[in-house]
């Protein structure tokens, strides 16, 4: 299926890993780029030195296409931006605040800007600063969220920007992807399916947690604080509802959360830890490649959208 942002990438079909933190390391990334669409290496708040090792382990896996996403947060964020330009990367996504003084660097480097956004003003602003596509994200994702769903968000965004639009949260078979396209997008990014993939370097834990999960089984945390969070519910979000509900400090709130993705991710810890996934955990049903992932998803999208014409 060749798109926009297929030909723009170089990349063979229109899907993207989402950039998670702990999650998006080299093995995801090479993996889902060797299977033919963009692996994303997750900078999170990793300092410039692991991204950059994480950037060689994975051209020594692959020579196709890879992106990596910076948290404009991350304490490193100059320094990472700098060491994407330099190893022009070709796709570098970014959440967390504006992009606009990097933009210049990574331009003249030949790297694709592709902002994750939440928002109609967002997008228009990231268009206007010279990003070549963005990302739209709804509530639905697992992680950091905005207020509306991919459903609702996807189109007016679609109609709000003349850059290409990749639709993300809530996706994990191509009956999402086909939904997507039909709202204007021109590829879709997917998490939650990939944290389950054979690749990921994610505890097993944490890979059964998403494969038994059902549909009403992810809680969103930290509204009161103007960040939230969503994640598998366990103990650690219960307590976090808890203590939001008492009217608990931002100090307090943070504490609990403090090094909680870390602790589900690689400690296995799914009980205390944070088990970041989305709404759509419900729909995955068993561990595959991400080879077996992106290719059933794009033949399901294709056969769904069939007729339908893509590109001249």
């Amino acid at each position: 299926m060749k798109t926009e942002i297929t030909k723009m990438i170089g990349i063979q079909y229109p899907i993207f890993q989402g950039g998670m933190a702990w999650v998006g390391t080299s093995e995801l990334a090479a993996a889902v780029s060797e299977a033919g669409g963009l692996g994303i290496i997750g900078a999170g708040g990793a300092p410039a030195s692991w991204v950059l090792e994480q950037i060689q382990k994975v051209r020594e896996k692959t020579d196709k296409p890879f992106g990596v996403n910076l948290m404009l947060m991350n304490p490193e964020a100059e320094e990472i931006a700098r060491i994407i330009a330099q190893e022009k990367i070709e796709v570098v996504t970014t959440g967390a605040g504006n992009p606009g003084k990097y933009m210049k660097m990574w331009k003249e480097a030949g790297v694709k800007v592709i902002p994750v956004v939440a928002s109609v003003a967002l997008a228009k602003m990231m268009e206007r600063a010279g990003a070549d596509a963005v990302i739209a994200e709804g509530t639905e994702s697992g992680g950091h969220i905005g207020d509306t769903t991919t459903m609702a968000l996807v189109p007016q965004v679609v109609d709000a920007v003349s850059i290409p639009v990749i639709a993300a949260g809530g996706i994990a078979d191509g009956r999402g992807m086909a939904a997507a396209f039909m709202l204007g997008a021109k590829a879709v990014q997917m998490g939650t399916v990939f944290v389950a993939s054979k690749e990921a370097a994610v505890s097993q834990a944490y890979k059964d947690k998403i494969v038994k999960a059902k549909d009403i089984d992810t809680k969103v945390t930290g509204r009161s604080t103007g960040h939230p969070v969503r994640g598998l519910r366990n103990q650690q979000t219960k307590e976090y509802l808890r203590l939001e509900s008492e009217g608990a400090s931002f100090e307090e709130l943070e504490k609990l959360t403090l090094g909680g993705l870390r602790k589900a991710v690689v400690e296995g810890d799914v009980i205390h830890g944070s088990v970041m996934a989305g709404q759509i955990a419900g729909l995955v049903k068993e561990v595959k490649s991400c080879e077996e992932i992106i290719v059933s998803v794009n033949e399901q999208a294709e056969e769904l959208l069939k007729g339908l014409k893509f590109d001249e």
